[in-house]
């Protein structure tokens, strides 16, 4: 049975029994879909987490290998490129020795490797309803709908240990909104994911032969704005920097006041776009690190992702 709670806005979901029978993949499988369509929320996302059974001395907890429940494959080319998302080429390349088949294109959905302690892993392909994904759209220019640019709706992280209470819960996803540069401004912007600035900035009619047009920057706000614009079209909650950072500083002041400290990771809070038109850019954080927190897991595969 797994109850729900709902805490200063997070829901948590008690799923510590499921799965608990050894081989049992499929159980957890099912709960973490049944983890994606609450949160998914008919576009209203909703802050959810949750939690299932923690390591004990003797026992491993279990775990996924996705860093988030939702994400796109990137396939390694002969020639080096990647098609799709370059960040998850290894792991894409090891759900195709678990003997996982994409499309090959540049959005296929992942699948979810679930490992239960000492078993092989296994991988369960996402139902599609539990997938929403918004098509990116421009409010003035009508080309950038033929750049066929899309993202999945929120982020669901899956790859972090959550340390609390003296336990740590290897599998604990939790779910949220995204922030509009996250996507525009990171996720399909940075050269080392999916790189459509020049895409944008040709479409924008830009001179792109010389930085000093500042063609990266007028297209990297383009980009971002699209994303904005789209998901609003869709319904799909989604926040802007300056709310964001607003936000924060906010909480901030609420911590100092009831004497609590807030310590946070600087490149964390500010954003990729318009920092230093932000409140938390003039901040100095210390590199403070307290607990109940989050930390990450050690990928399953040897670095490189070489195909085997």
């Amino acid at each position: 049975m797994r109850r729900q709670v709902l805490l200063a806005g997070l829901e948590t979901r008690d799923c510590r029994a499921t799965g608990a029978a050894e081989g049992d993949e499929s159980a957890l499988f099912e709960a973490l879909v049944d983890h994606l369509r609450p949160a998914w929320n008919g576009g209203r996302v909703r802050l959810l987490l949750s939690a299932f059974a923690p390591s004990t001395p003797d026992r491993p907890g279990p775990r996924v290998w996705n860093s988030q429940l939702i994400r796109y494959a990137g396939y390694r080319q002969p020639d080096g490129s990647v098609v799709g998302d370059p960040e998850t080429a290894d792991l894409t390349a090891a759900a195709q020795r678990l003997g996982w088949r994409g499309r090959g294109t540049d959005y296929d959905v992942l699948p979810l490797v679930v490992q239960q302690p000492e078993c092989e892993p296994r991988y369960f392909d996402l139902p599609p309803d539990a997938v929403p994904e918004v098509q990116i759209s421009h409010p003035d220019h009508p080309w950038f709908e033929q750049l066929g640019l899309r993202w999945h709706a929120f982020p669901t992280i899956s790859n972090q240990i959550l340390e609390l209470g003296g336990l740590r819960y290897t599998l604990a996803p939790f779910s949220a909104w995204y922030t509009c540069t996250e996507i525009g401004a990171r996720n399909l912007s940075d050269t080392n994911r999916y790189d459509k600035l020049p895409e944008v900035a040709r479409g924008m009619g830009l001179d792109t032969g010389r930085d000093r047009t500042l063609w990266r920057d007028r297209a990297l706000l383009e980009l971002t704005v699209a994303v904005l614009h789209s998901y609003d079209q869709a319904g799909v909650s989604i926040v802007d920097h300056h709310f964001a950072t607003k936000q924060f500083v906010r909480h901030e002041e609420r911590e100092y006041k009831s004497g609590r400290s807030c310590p946070a990771d600087w490149s964390a809070i500010v954003p990729a776009t318009s920092g230093s038109a932000t409140p938390v850019w003039q901040r100095r954080c210390e590199p403070t690190r307290e607990l109940p927190n989050f930390s990450p897991h050690q990928a399953p595969w040897p670095t490189g992702g070489a195909e085997g």
